[in-house]
C-alpha cells in the first residue's frame, strides 16, 4: 500500500514518451534547478561521476540527429536531449567535494582526513573497466532521479540507449577516454499520451531466501 499518493500516481501513469510538444522550450534556470535536484542520487564515495551535456539549440540537435538511431522523433520535438556521460577521473573532484562537506558541516574533518587519503589509493589503483562500472551504475540512479523530478516539474522523458556512443562523445567534445556516454535523455511536454507497457509481477522476479 502506497503511503503517498502523489508517488502512486506518478509511477502508475508513467508513459514512455516519443513526440513532444515543438512549442515547449525549458529555460537553462530550471533545467539546473532539475539537475540540482536530481544530483541528491546516490553516488559510489559520493564522487558524483555524472557529466550533463544539454542539446537544446538547433544546432546541437541537428549534430545530434543522424547518431540517435530511431530516435529522431524525439531529438525533433523534445525540449532538450540531456547527453548523459560517466567521468573515469571523477576522484579529481574529491578534494573539493569533501573540503566542502566540511565546511558546510556535513562532515567532520577528521573523517575526511582518514577517507581521502584511502580513497586515493583505491582509485589509484582501480581498473578502468571499474571506473566505467562506477559512473554507469551512478550515472543510472541519477537518470531514474532526473525523469522523476522532471516529471514533479511537469514534464514527460524517455531514456534513450539507442544511440552511436563514440561519434556523439566526439561530436560534443568530449574526451572519449575520459568520458563514458551512458544514454540520452529527451524532455519536454508529451504531445501524444503514449502507451503503457506490462512489468513482470514481483513474484516473477523475487526470490526470498
Amino acid at each position: 500500500m502506497y503511503k503517498n499518493n502523489d508517488f502512486h500516481d506518478l509511477m502508475k501513469n508513467r508513459r514512455s514518451i516519443r513526440a513532444y510538444d515543438e512549442n515547449v522550450k525549458i529555460t537553462h534556470e530550471e533545467m539546473l534547478e532539475m539537475i540540482n535536484e536530481a544530483t541528491s542520487a546516490p553516488s559510489s564515495v559520493n564522487m558524483q561521476p555524472w557529466r550533463f551535456v544539454v542539446a537544446d539549440s538547433a544546432e546541437a540537435k541537428a549534430k545530434l540527429r543522424p547518431l540517435v538511431r530511431f530516435n529522431t522523433t524525439q531529438n525533433d520535438t523534445s525540449s532538450a536531449m540531456i547527453i548523459l556521460f560517466g567521468d573515469k577521473n571523477a576522484f579529481e573532484n574529491g578534494e573539493k567535494i569533501y573540503s566542502t562537506a566540511v565546511a558546510k558541516g556535513l562532515m567532520p574533518e577528521e573523517v575526511k582526513n582518514k577517507q581521502l587519503p584511502a580513497l586515493s589509493a583505491m582509485f589509484k589503483d582501480a581498473t578502468e573497466s571499474e571506473l566505467e562500472r562506477i559512473s554507469l551504475i551512478d550515472g543510472g540512479l541519477v537518470a531514474m532521479q532526473f525523469m522523476l523530478v522532471a516529471r514533479a516539474y511537469g514534464y514527460d522523458t524517455n531514456p534513450i540507449g539507442g544511440f552511436e556512443r563514440d561519434e556523439v562523445a566526439k561530436a560534443f567534445d568530449m574526451n572519449t577516454k575520459r568520458y563514458t556516454p551512458i544514454m540520452i535523455l529527451s524532455i519536454g511536454k508529451a504531445k501524444e499520451a503514449g502507451y503503457p507497457s506490462y512489468r513482470l509481477d514481483a513474484q516473477d522476479i523475487t526470490s526470498f531466501k
